[in-house]
């Protein structure tokens, strides 16, 4: 299983409406993206982040699956221009020994074949984390 993990702060100014609206959007995804096994997406508490998501993907092809499936992209698109700090990480009891080479280059292909979303990353104000496009040399 791969947990692929999020958490963010949203950036001042974002309305009550966009904030409700993104999350909708993001707990939706678990009826959208077929190789989601679980999902869950609130408030972020014990840090330094407003909100977190934690997605349950069974194996790599799953995880490359909801990283460019259309809904996913879709919140990509909306929700990122509200985000000011985001940082992702990946825990796995994968056993294979390149399973953090593969997650890399799911997200480094990912950006290379969806320019727009990879520019909405970079634009950040702070990101870091296992999709950093400047980690993965994007």
């Amino acid at each position: 299983m791969i947990y692929h993990c999020i958490r963010f702060t949203l950036k001042p100014g974002v309305s009550e409406e966009e904030k409700a609206a993104g999350l909708a959007q993001m707990g939706e995804h678990i009826n959208a993206i077929p190789a989601i096994k679980a999902r869950v997406v609130g408030p972020d508490f014990g840090g330094e982040f407003d909100y977190g998501a934690v997605t349950v993907l069974e194996d790599i092809e799953g995880y490359e699956q909801y990283m460019n499936h259309p809904a996913h992209l879709a919140m990509d698109r909306a929700g990122l221009p509200l985000i000011d700090r985001f940082v992702s990480y990946d825990v796995t009891d994968d056993p294979d020994p390149e399973i953090g080479a593969k997650i890399a280059d799911v997200h480094r292909r990912r950006f290379r074949d969806v320019p727009d979303v990879a520019e909405l990353v970079a634009g950040l104000g702070e990101y870091s984390g296992s999709a950093a496009p400047r980690r993965l040399g994007s």
